[in-house]
């Protein structure tokens, strides 16, 4: 049965902790967009672990169709969609219309706007946006108008659209915390980043205040290549750029980690989540990946946060907050650490990093450009239609492009997929020059 928040938006806030130990909440209603990906199954896997405080109630893939039948049925899960458009009519579609239309209340979509539209669901509490790249926009900006908790997993919700993402998940925080529907102090969990590093800075900036930090610091592992030179990349190839030494990640992410474009587009973040300024943003090279990010203050102090490289912690803590669950994973063995290393990034041999931080200094619609970019360019990568170093110098020509004709000013979300053509095209003929 659905209800209503007390702005009469659908859904049910999560409840907050009364303190209790003894004291029961109702599950949490969570809809995964994404859900065979990487960060979708540890999603499954956090919400298996804590089946008495979190249930499923909708599931979006873009193709892998066989795997959603299975988690549906796992599950329970009655509303469903596929982003691919192009299996409309597939059988397995149609067996998945028919197990969703054998409840009442079941939908099957199939197209962005039937995954769009599952985070309209009026039951849902918390909408997990997985997605990959630029098409998890539209689903974070939905998410937040609708009044219910955005888990973003996606990076370039924020990194394109953060302008517009930000004022509404501004504008629930209010709301929630008005309704009693958020802890008595720090953020009121409109929007909760699944992601070590923000993650990490979101918890040490609990209790704090925002005037008083003097830098966050965004940890990087330095990726598979970490002190190569230019010259040592030229022959690179995607199996040798997809082995990430400590994370266990999706391609596209895996790309951009080596790249540390990762690390850009995670600045760009942060500048929009904590409303830094990027001259108080830093990225350190911190190999053993157990330092998820720092936050400096202003006597020179120092939080880190530390833990098991493992995305379901960030996962159940998005999930669970203001609350925390026991450990979905082993935790960390401080006797069995060994050594901590830090390291400068070396942006002139990995150019992204360097791209990505004038994108988010100039602003507009520069991020949108260089993000669009990038994507075809790491799919080229992987597709062996480019070089390595062919990824940065892609987004590069791109920006040149975009600059020159002009940045404007973010103002909605179809400008912003406007802009998103445009770049893709352009970086479109750009490998295919390459390739003549």
């Amino acid at each position: 049965m659905s209800s209503c928040n007390e702005d009469g938006r659908g859904g049910t806030a999560p409840a907050v902790s009364s303190g209790s130990p003894g004291a029961e909440a109702p599950r949490r209603r969570v809809v995964v967009l994404g859900s065979t990906g990487s960060i979708g199954t540890q999603t499954l896997d956090v919400v298996s672990q804590h089946a008495d405080r979190l249930e499923v109630v909708g599931l979006a893939v873009f193709g892998r169709v066989d795997e959603l039948a299975r988690q549906a049925r796992e599950f329970g899960v009655r509303h469903l969609a596929v982003g691919d458009a192009r299996l409309a009519g597939d059988a397995r579609c149609d067996e998945l219309a028919a197990w969703c239309a054998a409840e009442a209340d079941g939908s099957f979509g199939v197209g962005a706007d039937a995954v769009v539209g599952l985070t309209q669901l009026p039951e849902a509490d918390v909408v997990v946006n997985a997605l990959v790249g630029e098409a998890g926009m539209r689903a974070s900006y939905e998410t937040l108008a609708a009044g219910k908790v955005l888990a973003l997993a996606n990076k370039e919700s924020l990194v394109v659209a953060g302008d517009l993402i930000m004022p509404l998940a501004h504008d629930l925080d209010a709301r929630r915390r008005a309704a009693g529907l958020g802890p008595a102090f720090g953020p009121a969990g409109a929007l909760m980043p699944i992601d070590s590093e923000h993650g990490a800075i979101y918890q040490c900036l609990l209790g704090e205040d925002a005037r008083e930090v003097s830098r966050l610091w965004v940890t990087a592992s330095g990726g598979p290549f970490r002190g190569r030179t230019r010259d040592e990349l030229t022959a690179i190839t995607p199996a040798q750029a997809l082995a990430h030494p400590t994370w266990n990640m999706g391609a596209k992410i895996s790309i951009d980690s080596s790249t540390l474009m990762n690390k850009g587009l995670e600045v760009i973040e942060a500048h929009h989540l904590f409303a830094m300024p990027y001259d108080k943003i830093e990225v350190v090279v911190q190999p053993q990946s157990a330092i998820h990010s720092m936050v400096e203050f202003a006597d020179g102090s120092v939080k880190a946060h530390l833990g098991t490289t493992d995305m379901r912690i960030p996962i159940q803590f998005a999930l669970s907050y203001p609350e925390r669950w026991g450990a979905p994973v082993q935790p960390m063995d401080f006797r069995t650490l060994g050594t901590l290393e830090f390291a400068a990034p070396d942006e002139d041999t990995f150019r992204c990093l360097a791209l990505a931080r004038h994108a988010g200094a100039v602003g507009g619609t520069l991020p949108c450009a260089m993000n669009a970019a990038n994507e075809v360019a790491v799919a080229a990568f992987l597709a062996e239609e480019c070089g390595y170093l062919g990824i940065a110098a892609c987004v590069e020509a791109v920006m040149d492009a975009h600059e020159r004709a002009g940045v404007q000013r973010v103002e909605s979300l179809d400008q912003l997929e406007d802009v998103d053509a445009w770049s893709r095209a352009e970086a479109r003929r750009w490998v295919e020059r390459g390739r003549a």
